[in-house]
């Protein structure tokens, strides 16, 4: 690999990217919680204590962080960036936010990418599917695929282009996990889960309700808390569209909600911890 490749945010992504990819020292990383070096020493990648340590010399930076990071994360390093330097912003917000983060990363010099990540990194890892919208996207899929994503696709020269396809998309998809889980506490109240549950998959044979259910919570239960964040991208892209988010915003509450409780599933009865 010649570009050299700057992570700043090293949670969930930027670990599973850099381990299954092996960029190792052809990266260098930066996080916020110090925390995280550990993590980034076990996947090879350089441990920067500071951004400009992680962006001075950087070709192609893959910004990944929280959803209401990501235009601060931007404002603040744009000026550490080397000329001409790629700033893949990989984080699910709304085309208004990538738009304001454009802004402050052109304004120094770096050439901004709207990159929408379409799917869970794992179990997908190098092979999740990737949006790219911009003035620099067909560089920065170049880049990209260099870099070992193996499904990626230009979407169009305009910022805001790939993230308003993942922030509708996620509409449905967050949707759906906090209908479930609405459901989910209606139907154990009433003691009524397998009945429910065995009618859905009467109408639905493609998955198990039993299956999905338990599934879309444990969504919720493990990380409801980064989703709502996401969902309230969602609920701003909406409003842009002059769609009133309903739905999505009701999504919010329920996914913040359910961050960190659990619905036992047994055969017999389910229960709420």
């Amino acid at each position: 690999m010649e570009s050299t490749i700057a992570l700043i945010g090293f949670g969930e992504a930027g670990s599973t990217f850099a381990k299954a990819a092996g960029w190792e020292s052809a990266a260098l990383a930066f996080d916020i919680n110090p925390a995280r070096r550990a993590v980034m020493e076990e996947a090879g990648v350089v441990a920067c204590a500071t951004a400009e340590c992680a962006l001075s010399d950087a070709d192609v930076v893959f910004s990944l962080v929280t959803a209401d990071s990501a235009l601060p994360a931007a404002q603040d390093y744009a000026a550490l960036l080397k000329p001409g330097a790629i700033w893949c912003d990989m984080n699910s917000v709304a085309p208004d936010t990538k738009r304001a983060a454009a802004k402050a990363i052109e304004a120094e010099g770096g050439r901004y990418v709207d990159v929408a990540v379409l799917a869970p990194v794992n179990p997908a890892r190098m092979n999740v599917p990737l949006l790219i919208s911009g003035a620099h996207a067909v560089e920065a899929e170049a880049l990209l695929q260099a870099a070992g994503f193996a499904k990626t696709r230009v979407v169009g020269d305009e910022i805001g282009r790939a993230s308003a396809i993942k922030m509708i998309r996620s509409v449905m998809v967050k949707g759906i996990e906090a209908l479930t889980a609405e459901m989910m506490l209606a139907a154990t109240k009433a003691g009524v889960v397998d009945e429910v549950l065995s009618s859905l998959d009467a109408s639905e044979k493609t998955q198990s309700w039993f299956e999905r259910a338990e599934y879309n919570v444990e969504r919720m239960t493990t990380h409801g808390l980064r989703r709502a964040a996401e969902m309230e991208e969602s609920a701003k892209t909406l409003e842009a569209l002059g769609v009133e988010p309903l739905m999505t915003n009701a999504t919010v509450r329920r996914q913040r909600e359910q961050a960190g409780k659990t619905i036992q599933f047994t055969p017999e009865r389910t229960e709420v911890a």
